[in-house]
This record gives C-alpha cells, structure tokens and sequence, in this order.
C-alpha cells in the first residue's frame, strides 16, 4: 500500500496569500466604516456618562438631585457640597485622602518588590520543582479574595497591625498576579543579554538589577499602577482593620456620609470626585507605559 502525499499548488499558496490579504483589507475598511465609529463612541459613552454624571451631581442642590425624571444638565450650579464636605471637622477628608496615598503608595511598592524578584526566579533560573511552584500561584488566582478575608484579620490582630496603616499595606503584596504579569514580561526578554552579562562576570542579582529591571520599565509601571488603583479603590478590607475615623481611606470615610435615613447625594458626589481626581492624574502620567506593558506581556507564555 503507497501512500500519496499531497504537495501544495502554487495556485492554492497564492489563493491562501491573496485569502490573507483580502482578510486584512476588508478588516481595514470594516475599521474605518461608520459602524466601527459608532461603536466606538456608544463605549466611549458608556465609560464617559458616569463619571460626568458624579461630577454634575456634585454641583447639584439636594431636591434637584432627587427630582424625577432625571436630568443630565443641573438646574442650579451651587458648590454647597463641596464646602459640606471640607468644612465639617467631622469628615476629615484631607486625611483620609493622605491615609489612602500612603497605603497605596506603600503596597504598589512592596508588591514591585516581591512580584520582581518571584517573577525573575520563576522566568529566568533554573530550579527543582520550578513548574509546579509556578503552577500552584497561578491556582492561588482562581481563589475567591473573600475566603481570605478571615485569615488575614486573624494575621493582622495576632501581629498587632489593626487600626493601622500596615494592615493596608502587607496583606496581598505577594499576590499571584503580579508574579505571573512580570514572569510573562520577563520572558520576552531576549537571553543573549543573560548570557553576554555572565560572560562579563555579572551574577544573578546583578543581572536582576542592572539589565532585566531597567529593561522591564513598562512592565513595572503597569503592575505598579494596577497595585496602587487596587489599594486605593479598596473598600471592604480597611472597613475591616480600621476603626478610628481619623485612620480611615477616602473610600472608607465617604461611606461614613451616608446617613441611616437621609442620603445626601451631592455631598457623596463631591467625595467620589475628590477620589477620582488623583487616579485620573496618575492615568494621564503613565497612560504609554501601561499600554506598552500590557501588550508586551502577553508576546511570550
């Protein structure tokens, strides 16, 4: 029995080019059609609306933010939220805004820290037991963050950190995402740098920190800025491990705002857009490098 092997025709090679060319040209056409565009906008919208829409009602007096039907447009522009809010002694926002920095600061730093150097182990040496270390920090992933809820309160009053800053900080700096967002960063880098710096006689830590880090800037800037949005938007822990007002974040102490039976919603607006406006400052700084870093990560698995 003989087998026949089937060779490709120049024809059908051509016809697959050719396939392939049509495909992307009609992929740019439909790119640069109105439907793209629409839907473009209709996003764009969808994600601009409400922060326009926190943004206006902080501006609003109290029955016109509670007038049915709703309006986009306020009837009356007043800034009596804005002075409620920075004038009662009783909401130190300014603290609680400084509290949330130094938390966020401080936890997108240790999470820089401990995820590099996890990431570089797991990415560019060579040890027993490597794959199913790694294997087992990406199955940490898939844990739903309640569960460790208890735990780390438990952690936290046996160490003596409640009521205190560094029970925002510690917890979760060793999070598996960013161990496996900096090991994909880390593994795109090409080892003819390794090995030309071994060459040289430089040791691991010194190609840690002299060629793998400064290369992986974006990787870094992104990873620290997804650590620094998590921690500062978080709201259920430090409801958790604080207890004085004047240690509390900015998210924590605006739900204090809200009463039991009175909801003052241009007040709590004003709040949630002294909150929004360091994030929207960050973003603006460091929107190319978390662009880069996001698509640079995912080149190699």
């Amino acid at each position: 029995m003989t087998s026949t092997r089937v060779e490709p025709q120049p024809s059908a090679l051509a016809g697959g080019a050719s396939g392939s060319v049509r495909r992307r040209r009609a992929y740019r056409q439909e790119r640069n059609g109105p439907f793209f565009w629409v839907g473009i906008v209709i996003l764009a919208l969808i994600f601009v609306i409400p922060l326009l829409w926190m943004f206006l009602t902080s501006f609003r007096t109290v029955e016109d933010s509670r007038r049915i039907p709703i309006s986009l447009i306020p009837d009356q522009l007043t800034l009596r939220a804005y002075k409620l809010l920075f004038a009662d002694e009783q909401n130190p926002v300014f603290t609680w805004a400084l509290n949330s920095l130094m938390a966020a600061v401080g936890h997108a730093v240790l999470v820089l820290v401990v995820a590099s150097m996890a990431a570089f182990a797991l990415a560019r040496m060579k040890f027993p037991g490597q794959k199913v270390i790694f294997g087992i920090i990406i199955a940490t992933m898939f844990v739903p963050g309640f569960i460790f809820l208890m735990p780390n309160y438990l952690m936290m009053d046996r160490l003596g950190w409640l009521d205190t800053l560094i029970a925002l900080i510690v917890p979760g700096a060793a999070g598996a995402f960013g161990v496996f967002f900096l090991r994909q960063f880390f593994l795109a880098i090409p080892r003819e740098l390794e090995e030309s710096a071994r060459v040289d006689g430089a040791n691991s830590w010194q190609i840690f920190t002299r060629i793998i880090l400064p290369i992986s800037k974006p990787g870094l800037v992104t990873l620290g800025v997804l650590a620094f949005l998590g921690n500062w938007n978080d709201f259920i822990w430090p409801i958790f491990v604080l207890f004085s007002p004047e240690r509390l974040t900015l998210p924590a102490g605006l739900s204090t705002l809200q009463g039991a039976y009175n909801i003052d919603y241009p007040v709590i607006m004003a709040g949630a857009s002294v909150a929004a406006i360091p994030v929207l400052i960050l973003y603006v700084f460091v929107q190319r490098y978390v662009i880069e870093g996001v698509a640079t990560s995912g080149l190699k698995g």
